[in-house]
């Protein structure tokens, strides 16, 4: 399935489904969230909508920062972050 190239402020916003469909509100989160500074991707799945701080059905990849409460309020939800001595590269074996 491919995708539709929308213009955001500072990324694209690739939305895998038609833009005509998405709610007034959840584009405006999509363009507010395209503004920040340390967003590197925005992605748009078909069951996007609303939510509170971040839309719903949105995958938003971050250069330097971390938000697990934007994927979803409730699934951030009780997370913290804690500094280890774990790097990026340990993790990518192939």
């Amino acid at each position: 399935m491919s995708y539709v190239e929308m213009p955001g402020a500072k990324v694209p916003i690739r939305m895998w489904t038609d833009p005509a469909t998405v709610e007034d509100v959840a584009m405006r989160q999509l363009h507010n969230v395209s503004t920040l500074p340390w967003i590197k991707g925005l992605a748009v799945m078909p069951d996007v909508h609303y939510g509170k701080g971040a839309t719903v059905g949105s995958v938003i990849a971050m250069r330097g920062a971390v938000c697990p409460a934007a994927v979803g309020v409730d699934i951030g939800c009780g997370m913290s972050a804690v500094r280890t001595s774990l790097t990026s590269a340990a993790g990518c074996r192939r």
